[in-house]
Parts: structure tokens; sequence; C-alpha cells
């Protein structure tokens, strides 16, 4: 099991201590003494992938990081306080998560809009990260399909997100649902985005090669009472290309992280 110390120099983005989670009044849990500290890096950084068998709560993670969920018992915080209207992480979901009568535009400045800003500002600072996220020329255009393909649809998730917190990016599975040209493409644009903006991105999927390709830190969460029990670190330069892929070094973790989910699938097998 993977635990974390008190002591450390740096202040912490995320973090989760004693966390249980029971849907039944305690029967049985899905978390249970999970702990997972993510701490700060300035002017550096990091991206941190979740992965782990289905069901083990990974999804359930960040959704108290966004304060869309309370645990049954435990601590969450996020920059030293619990979550709140201060301190309000935005997420992007698998399924397309845009309001459809509304332009790509809205969509992106919708935080703002709640936050009073003018719209004159908003706007200016929205059309920034639409060029950041190459959706420039489709601002006036509604936010859903067949207007905007699927890897469009998520580039304005994306974009909302960080205008609404451009230090914390929650990501639940974004591509999952992309066919596999559109995810490399969508892979891609968030590694530049991560070089570029220096987030702290928290990002869950099933896919391990994503995981390695995109991320600094990986951590694997054990089938249910679910908490961490791996952590790997992934020593790849920062700037990420196609060309990493075929690497020994890339091709090598990718099979250390494949043993140790294979391990737990037959631990998890061998516990039914």
């Amino acid at each position: 099991m993977v635990k974390f110390s008190d002591n450390t120099n740096q202040s912490n983005v995320v973090e989760l201590r004693n966390i249980k989670q029971s849907y039944d009044g305690g029967k049985n849990y899905v978390l249970n003494d999970f702990d997972l500290l993510i701490e700060d890096k300035p002017d550096q950084g990091q991206f941190v992938c979740i992965l782990g068998l289905s069901g083990c709560g990974k999804s359930t993670i960040l959704r108290y990081v966004a304060g869309l969920q309370q645990p049954t018992e435990g601590i969450v915080k996020v920059k030293g306080k619990p979550v709140g209207a201060d301190n309000r992480v935005s997420m992007v979901f698998q399924q397309y998560s845009s309001f459809p009568w509304m332009t790509v535009l809205d969509n992106v400045s919708l935080a703002l809009r709640f936050k009073g800003i003018s719209e004159k500002e908003r706007n200016e600072r929205a059309m920034e990260l639409i060029k950041l996220v190459g959706l420039e020329g489709h601002e006036k255009k509604y936010a859903q399909y067949p207007s905007l393909s699927g890897g469009q649809l998520q580039r304005v998730a994306i974009a909302r997100s960080l205008l609404a917190n451009p230090e914390i990016i929650l990501m639940d599975e974004p591509f999952g649902a992309l066919d596999i040209n559109t995810r490399i493409r969508m892979q891609n644009m968030l590694s530049t985005i991560y070089k570029d903006i220096q987030p702290t991105i928290i990002f869950v999927t099933h896919d391990i090669a994503e995981a390695v390709y995109l991320g600094d830190d990986i951590y694997i969460m054990k089938a249910p009472p679910s908490k961490i029990v791996h952590h790997v670190k992934i020593d790849l330069p920062l700037e990420r290309t196609r060309a990493i892929k075929r690497d020994p070094r890339f091709v090598n973790l990718v099979h250390e992280v494949e043993d140790l989910m294979i391990g737990l699938y037959n631990e998890a097998k061998m516990e039914m």
C-alpha cells in the first residue's frame, strides 16, 4: 500500500486522507483508508494518471476533488482547504458535457459569466483558450454534434476547464469515446497544453500506453475495498511526441505497468 507522509516542504494541490466510501451503511466499502497527496510544483506542473480495475473508484476520486461528492469518511482538501466556492475545480468527462443550445464561445466563457465578469472581458479571455485548443473559427457554432465532431466537443470542455481554473484540471477518461486518430491528436494537444501552461492534471484512463505517454506519475488502485498500491514514476522527457512511443524506455514502462495491472486482476479473481 502506498502511504504519504505529512513531512513535505511543498504545499499540497490535492490532499485526500483516510477516505472511506460506502453506499450500504458500512457493510461494504468501495474505498477504505484511501490516501493520496499531490504536491504543488510551481513553474513545473504535474500530470498524474490514475489506473485501476473497473469499479475501483477512480472516477469517485475525481468527484471528491471537484466537489461533486462527499466521502463517507475522510478529508478532502484542494490547495489546503476543503472544497468550496473559492477553490472549485472543473472536470472533463468522457460524455460530452457542453450545453448544446449555447455557442462554443458561450460554453467556454460560462464560468466567467457566473463570476460577474463583463461580456467583453470574458469573450476576450475565452477566445484565447479557443485558439489554444485549435477551435478558432468555430466559436459561433453551437456546441453540439454534428456541428462539431467528438474531438472538437472535448476541446470545448478542456478550454472551459482551463478558463475556469487553469491551475488544476480533472479528466475522467476524456478520450475514451473517440476514434483512434482523433484520440492521438487529442493526446498530443493535451501534452502541448501541459507543457505550455504547466497545470496540475489528474487524468483517469483505462489505456496503459496513454497513461505512460501523458503522465509524470501513475497511481494504480486495487480492487475494492480500494486504495493505491503502486506508484510508477515516468522517466521520460517533458516534451512527448509520437517518436517516444518507439523508445525502449517507453515500451519497458508500458510493460511494467501492464504487469502490475495483470497482477492486480489475478489477485482480484482469486478473492472472488
